[in-house]
């Protein structure tokens, strides 16, 4: 817990644990690196989310809910740019279905975002690390 005193000259001082003191670091340092990133996406004129805009992607139920909401799009409007079947891409919504990369990317398209949006992230536990992929060329 911080200690609050003054010094010989008036000034407030304030006495951290090295583990509070370690953490504020950690802290001050993630502030910067957010900052980093944030100033380079805006120069490169992306579109940023706010703290709530994040939290509501992160308690959407798939990332297509969020973007489709955002864009102030309904699923029959979004489905229609799409080209696909307003059932399907309330399927894909839900995370009932995952549909194809084909589809995804045409959704991306008709949201402006990029595919990788509409692809949640996988938990912990269900990722697969150190799998190797063979990559065969076709030979012409």
């Amino acid at each position: 817990m911080p200690v609050m005193t003054k010094s010989p000259k008036g000034d407030d001082i304030v006495i951290l644990s090295r583990k509070e003191y370690d953490r504020l670091l950690v802290a001050a340092n993630e502030d910067v690196t957010d900052a980093a990133v944030a100033k380079k996406a805006i120069t490169r004129n992306e579109e940023t989310l706010n703290e709530a805009e994040m939290d509501e992607l992160l308690a959407a139920k798939t990332p297509l809910a969020f973007w489709r909401k955002k864009r102030g799009l309904t699923q029959t409007d979004l489905a229609k740019s799409a080209e696909i079947a307003q059932g399907f891409l309330s399927e894909i919504e839900s995370g009932l279905k995952t549909g194809d990369v084909t589809v995804l990317q045409r959704i991306a398209i008709a949201l402006e975002i990029s595919l990788l949006e509409l692809v949640p992230d996988l938990p912990p536990g269900k990722r697969k690390l150190g799998v190797k992929f063979n990559i065969v060329k076709r030979r012409k």
